[in-house]
């Protein structure tokens, strides 16, 4: 559903462009006619362009970043400031100055003075200075508010810069080109579109007009906002029940392992049994030993052998008995 109707468009009279010889001809797609030298915006375009440029500036808002709104017109200052303040954004609504996006340095000290101010006005240190220099440093503390009171909580340059006429505020445009921070802006038929990135082409002069077209991107950044804070909400939740499931992971750990101890103790109860049982069986084999010695025991049997040596020499013995056959021999002969 689109976040601002044509008829709501039609009845803030944001179809009124300008007249005709001030035309700018880049701006012929998004004219629908002409009327009295009035050139009429094409509003069904129009609806397009703010859906397109609210879901851009949600993302941007949801990412946690900032947006800058610009509108230092009459018609828009009020307007803008009030439904801009209410989402938290930084908004300039007196006065560009020179240099706030590309000289950001200065513009912080400046901000960081404005809150050295006041810690000296709740130290009392501007007590003790006289009335004349305590009367030049509120009124210096007053045209700080006036001109950077809005954007004193922007501590770094902007995601995107929200402008309501381009011609206006052609400063902050040329500032955020050079920068390339991303522009979305009113367009009226008197400027040029394409230094904008996000072109709305509405009326830019009237107040109606104005408001209609902020409420729908003031209202796509708070829903960008509110789905970061449940997103966030989320997950601390997640975070929570996690460690919630490992502290109850951790308890039932704890109380599983002395039952664990006790089962093992319990097993090696009835093991240490069994193993008492088995020893006097394994010490069976041991008293076999000395049958195992037997063969040791054969080894003077083994030496038999050598005992019939003397067996042996008994030829050598019968020697004698030869020479006495050979001395009968002789004896015989000798007869």
């Amino acid at each position: 559903m689109s976040r601002v109707s044509f008829d709501q468009l039609l009845e803030a009279g944001s179809q009124y462009g300008h007249l005709k010889r001030k035309w700018n001809p880049h701006m012929a797609p998004y004219i629908f006619a002409e009327k009295k030298g009035i050139h009429i915006i094409d509003l069904h375009k129009t609806v397009v362009k703010v859906d397109e440029a609210a879901a851009a500036m949600k993302q941007i808002a949801k990412s946690g970043k900032k947006i800058l709104f610009v509108a230092t017109k009459k018609q828009a200052k009020e307007a803008v400031a009030e439904r801009v303040k209410a989402v938290g954004m930084p908004y300039v609504t007196e006065r560009w100055s020179g240099g706030m996006l590309t000289n950001f340095a200065t513009i912080r000290k400046a901000v960081r003075k404005m809150s050295t101010i006041d810690k000296m006005e709740k130290d009392g240190t501007l007590s003790t200075m006289s009335k004349r220099e305590r009367l030049q440093v509120s009124r210096q503390r007053a045209k700080l508010e006036k001109n950077l009171g809005s954007i004193s909580d922007l501590t770094r340059i902007p995601a995107a810069i929200f402008i309501v006429d381009v011609m206006k505020e052609h400063i902050a445009l040329a500032e955020a080109k050079k920068l390339g921070i991303p522009v979305f802006a009113m367009v009226d038929t008197n400027s040029d579109p394409r230094k904008v990135d996000f072109v709305i082409p509405a009326n830019d002069d009237a107040t109606k007009s104005i408001v209609a077209v902020v409420d729908a991107v003031v209202e796509a950044v708070a829903e960008g906002l509110n789905e970061r804070k449940s997103d966030k909400a989320a997950v601390e939740k997640q975070k929570e029940d996690a460690a919630a499931a490992s502290a109850a992971e951790e308890a039932s750990a704890a109380e599983e392992a002395p039952a664990a101890e006790e089962a093992p103790a319990a097993e090696e109860a009835p093991a240490a049994e069994e193993v008492k049982e088995e020893k006097p069986a394994a010490k069976k084999p041991a008293a076999k030993k000395p049958a195992a010695k037997k063969p040791a025991a054969k080894k003077p049997a083994a030496k038999k052998p050598a005992a019939k040596k003397p067996a042996a020499k008994k030829p050598a013995a019968k020697k004698p008995t030869a020479k006495k056959e050979a001395d009968a021999t002789d004896d015989k002969t000798e007869a």
